[in-house]
């Protein structure tokens, strides 16, 4: 199993708006470097955040400084990278997963090279629900083999979300400012909200996904995890860019925007959004009704959406489109990693879940991988299912709402908040959020913001728009996030019960 690989130590690191020394001089990218290491050596045996820190992050800054002439519009910020995604340098890209831990590829996915480009400091890998939490219907979100179980640090006892666990946790625990999460439906945007902070899941097609362990090439894609929006705005300047290896990005080049640019304070000022009730609810109705309020008092006008059919069928067919482009995109992605990877088809990674149960997982089975590894690949039924769930999602689903209603984007609570970890049964989330599949099988932007708490755990508001709309929707959220000011530090408590706000609930009652 991997080690976390733990450098030096030095002073805490919070957020890109607190970047200097007392005294005003702002910090070095070899300061901020060695503070978010300190960071993690602090908090990551209760999170289980981060797989490994890269043993060059320290050189990297160090390097940073020395080239002042050249300073990109990241310098020095420490990113953590899901381990999904290849980066050049000693660590493995595992997926979580024991079969990919001697996947050494030594190359970066194009991504991570715009992000050192930047100024980024890659500082390792952060940790995710194995295998993105497509092995199996009955795990725990933010469960890994390599990793072991990532922690709420709002409740310890409490769901983190997945797959992007890790890196939400390590931003909203304050070992970094910002993370790389992937998305193929719901993967940035639930465990960002659940854990507090901004998730960015852009258009398909607007950032590359080249050297990214796959599931779906009709909806993955990378996305900022951040504690502002202004940082995840940043992170899509570097990264939203044309790569011939990835045909879903042959648009992206002309139709990258200057996202920080775009935002405004005031770009909630006459705008019309869509309030999705139909994805509402979930025990978010007093956080969500305090968002609206915010959203009405910085100008928007609120268009109330009651209906939405068709998610069951949108559901039905989705399952069948991931299930056959896992098969597909995985054997592709495999058969080009390092002969010291023995795992190079989805049929041989089922084998070795099998004869490695023991350390593998052995609490959960691996029954979505067995239902790909049987299909047909890309056939007919496939393509009428990916179709379907298109039209209904895209043209029939946000594109027909933004045109009957007349809006410019939707607006809904996110998910709901954090339920339990539970070993036995798996993850038992409520429920809710449905306007996020909406947006995942369409390849739409979405964006989550923090929108306040129930019983002392985050909730998020989500933006959704039409395709290409990346740049409106950031300066959406950014203009409520300003305004709102909603997001509230982490407690690290073992579980909410035991926050005083609840706690006195839970005591006998005083007689009269």
């Amino acid at each position: 199993m991997i080690r976390h690989l733990l450098l030096g130590s030095a002073l805490a690191l919070s957020t890109t708006a607190a970047l200097s020394q007392e005294g005003g001089t702002p910090m070095t990218a070899e300061q901020r470097t060695r503070a978010a290491i300190a960071k993690i050596e602090e908090l990551n045996p209760r999170l289980n955040a981060v797989i490994a820190v890269d043993p060059t992050a320290v050189d990297q800054a160090r390097a940073l400084d020395r080239n002042r002439r050249a300073r990109g519009p990241l310098h020095g910020m420490p990113i953590l990278i899901k381990d999904n995604i290849e980066t050049s340098g000693p660590l493995p890209t595992t997926a979580g997963s024991l079969a990919l831990a001697d996947n050494v590829t030594g190359r970066d996915a194009p991504l991570v090279a715009r992000l050192r480009a930047a100024g980024a400091v890659i500082m390792g890998k952060a940790n995710l629900s194995e295998w993105a939490n497509i092995r199996s219907s009955d795990s725990i979100s933010g469960g890994s083999a390599v990793g072991g179980q990532v922690r709420n640090p709002y409740a310890l006892n409490r769901n983190p979300c997945g797959s992007s666990s890790g890196s939400a946790v390590a931003v909203a625990s304050g070992m970094v400012p910002a993370a790389i999460g992937t998305e193929t439906d719901g993967s940035i945007t639930c465990p960002a909200a659940i854990n507090g902070i901004v998730g960015f899941k852009p258009s398909v097609g607007l950032v590359s996904r080249t050297h990214v362990v796959p599931i779906s090439h009709s909806q993955d894609t990378p996305g900022p995890m951040t504690l502002t929006v202004r940082d995840a705005a940043l992170i899509m300047n570097a990264i939203a860019a044309a790569d011939p290896a990835d045909p879903a990005t042959a648009e992206a080049n002309a139709r990258r925007e200057d996202y920080v640019g775009a935002l405004r304070p005031d770009a909630l000022r006459g705008a019309r959004l869509g309030v999705m009730r139909f994805s509402s609810g979930f025990g978010t109705d007093a956080a969500f009704e305090a968002a609206l309020d915010t959203l009405r008092a910085q100008g928007a006008v609120l268009v109330e959406i009651t209906e939405f059919s068709g998610r069951q069928e949108i559901g039905r067919n989705e399952i069948i489109v991931l299930l056959a482009e896992l098969k597909h995109d995985m054997n592709i992605y495999l058969a080009t990693l390092p002969a010291s990877v023995r795992t190079r088809t989805l049929a041989d990674v089922i084998a070795f879940n099998a004869e490695h149960r023991a350390a593998e997982m052995p609490l959960f089975t691996q029954d979505l991988f067995e239902q790909a590894e049987a299909t047909a690949g890309l056939d007919e039924a496939y393509r009428t299912a990916r179709a379907t769930s298109l039209r209904l999602a895209g043209p029939e689903g946000i594109d027909r709402l933004l045109r009957e209603h007349d809006v410019v984007a939707l607006v809904g609570p996110t998910r709901p908040a954090a339920w339990l970890i539970d070993a036995v049964h798996g993850d038992q989330s409520p429920g809710g959020g449905a306007g996020g599949t909406l947006a995942a099988v369409a390849g739409y932007p979405h964006l989550t913001v923090p929108m306040g708490a129930v019983r002392g755990l985050p909730v998020g508001l989500s933006f959704i728009g039409a395709k290409w709309s990346d740049a409106r929707i950031l300066a959406l959220g950014y203009s409520y996030e300003q305004a709102s000011r909603a997001r509230f530090a982490p407690r690290f408590l073992p579980s909410i019960e035991e926050g005083e706000e609840v706690a006195r609930h839970l005591r006998p009652a005083a007689r009269p």
